[in-house]
């Protein structure tokens, strides 16, 4: 019986002398920052950082703490499947797996400095998987318009920085076919790194509804996309565990092949 606490013993021992296997050069952060100038979606409450302690306090030692608020929807973040389809996941329900895989990321940013309400087709899906073969079920699948380069000037990024309003805003998104031709394709996940998946002008949200009607979650204002290869990277998006969330703010890390 004591066989096994002394095996976790061991292992511990083991694991503590044992040196670091990731090599830190290959992590690549994509996530924006959270603060003041994080953009968040026009109608939708924006971070707010209110600073509760910082100082000593009356013993003489120190003590920080903030207060945090802000919709689930803004700065880098997860869609649940909830979020446009009643009965699918939820933020805390979606399976770990389907938020670490490797990725294929489809670059399109060419057409979009063309075009700013650019809509992404099946033919540039087809495009990538002539070049890196056909797309693998549990794929995380990261859309590259190019729109990180705007962040965090919200006229650049959004095409209005009114708040309150949304019936005026101009950036890339994913077209209706072609978000049915990656749950076609069983992708676990996908991301972009505008606003939404569904480009400016939508009124419908249609890639949203096709997505997370297949319980396929999203990732919105995905940061640093230009620094992964098109295929080769391991994805981990992790989002903050709502139990009953539409979404979450979302630490998402690259790991270079």
């Amino acid at each position: 019986m004591e066989l096994f606490p002394l095996s976790l013993a061991l292992l511990g021992a083991t694991a503590a002398c044992r040196t670091p296997s990731i090599d830190e050069s290959k992590l690549v952060d994509l996530t924006w920052p959270f603060d003041e100038r994080t953009i968040y979606w026009p109608t939708a409450r924006s971070f707010e950082l209110q600073r509760v302690a910082w100082g000593l306090n009356e013993q003489g030692l120190w003590y920080a703490s903030n207060d945090l608020c802000a919709s689930e929807h803004g700065g880098t973040h997860l869609d649940a499947p909830i979020h446009f389809a009643q009965g699918r996941l939820s933020t805390a329900e979606i399976p770990l797996e389907r938020l670490v895989g490797p990725a294929h990321v489809i670059d399109v940013s060419a057409a979009c400095a063309r075009e700013r309400d650019y809509l992404v087709s099946p033919a540039d899906v087809e495009a990538h998987e002539r070049r890196f073969g056909r797309i693998p079920r549990g794929a995380l699948v990261l859309i590259h318009t190019g729109w990180g380069s705007r962040w965090p000037d919200a006229m650049a990024y959004l095409g209005s920085d009114a708040r309150g309003a949304a019936s005026d805003l101009h950036f890339p998104g994913i077209g209706p076919e072609a978000a049915r031709m990656l749950v076609e394709r069983g992708a676990d996940l996908v991301g972009i790194d505008t606003a939404s998946l569904d480009h400016g002008p939508s009124l419908d949200f249609e890639a949203h509804r096709i997505l997370n009607g297949a319980n396929v979650p999203g990732l919105e204002n995905v940061a640093h996309l230009e620094l992964l290869p098109e295929t080769g990277a391991t994805i981990l998006a992790l989002p903050m565990k709502i139990a009953g969330g539409t979404g979450g703010p979302c630490r998402i890390v690259a790991l270079l092949p």
